[in-house]
């Protein structure tokens, strides 16, 4: 009798032991703590990831399905801002979840991809890709706005500017630069966009932001010997109202931009973009086919 009370005592407390550590275990494991499966904590934490929005370029197929998860390449016509090409479609497609993966300014043409659905997600990887534009600035006149939506503000002389003079410019815009956004801008500013003091005749101090310009082609234009036609590729973020700008600066003779058209965003071109009336009236087609 006296030897089994000891064995007893030793066997309850190993069985204590043995619920003790098993709390420990779970608690770790529902905290992913260590001594938890790591990989098995990440698994279930990480959400699947969407399937890749369907890229509709012109003459794609277009239907109701497509366009829960697609991202449509659209050539924006002059004076649309990219909010209006959004409610645009929005109308035409009766979606709600829509937008737009990279500004284009009313002034300017060309590429602007408009993801619809599940698609939204996609967003910031086409915002992120290289964009590349084609152009022509004036040299000789500066406007608030550094593009033609504003009057001259500056009228310069210009032409003793030399080829030579143009490429020294040019250089000194190519790589990794630091570039201040125009006031004429959506950046926000302590809680307010630029655009807004801009227009009350105000200018702000904004910082410089780092951007990339990979290759800028310029040459005299045949149409005027003030103007320069150009091709600009450069990552995200990049102003090419600043550019023309900067440029103008660097000449001493000032310069703003007077057209301007996105060609490609990464490898999506805007040879393959819809009009804006085609695609709308292909999505007009899509739902009355089914609702029939």
């Amino acid at each position: 009798m006296s030897s089994s009370a000891p064995n007893a005592a030793s066997s309850a407390g190993q069985h204590a032991d043995l619920a003790q550590k098993r709390v420990l275990e779970d608690s770790a494991a529902a905290n992913g703590s260590p001594g938890s499966s790591a990989p098995q904590q990440e698994a279930k934490r990480k959400k699947p990831l969407p399937p890749a929005p369907a890229i509709v370029g012109k003459g794609s197929d277009f239907t109701q399905e497509v366009w829960q998860n697609a991202a449509l390449l659209v050539d924006k016509p002059k004076g649309w801002t990219s909010f209006d090409v959004c409610a645009k479609l929005r109308g035409a497609l009766k979606t709600k979840k829509i937008g737009h993966a990279g500004t284009l300014d009313p002034m300017a043409t060309g590429l602007l991809i408009i993801c619809t659905g599940k698609g939204t997600k996609a967003i910031d990887g086409f915002v992120a890709m290289e964009k590349a534009y084609s152009g022509t600035l004036r040299l000789g006149q500066t406007t608030p706005s550094y593009d033609a939506e504003t009057d001259v503000l500056e009228s310069l002389p210009w032409d003793h500017i030399t080829d030579e003079d143009l490429e020294v410019a040019k250089r000194g815009l190519i790589g990794p630069i630091m570039q201040q956004p125009p006031m004429y801008s959506a950046v926000s500013i302590k809680g307010e966009r630029l655009y807004k003091a801009a227009r009350r005749g105000e200018e702000v101090e904004r910082p410089a932001r780092p951007v990339t310009v990979h290759s800028f082609d310029l040459q005299r234009s045949a149409a005027s010997t003030e103007d320069l036609d150009f091709r600009i590729s450069c990552s995200k973020g990049t102003y090419i109202r600043s550019l023309a700008h900067d440029l103008g600066q660097s000449l001493r003779c000032g310069a703003h931009l007077t057209a301007l058209r996105r060609e490609s965003i990464g490898e999506h071109d805007v040879s393959n973009a819809w009009s804006l009336a085609e695609l709308v009236e292909a999505a007009q087609t899509a739902r009355s086919a089914e609702l029939l």
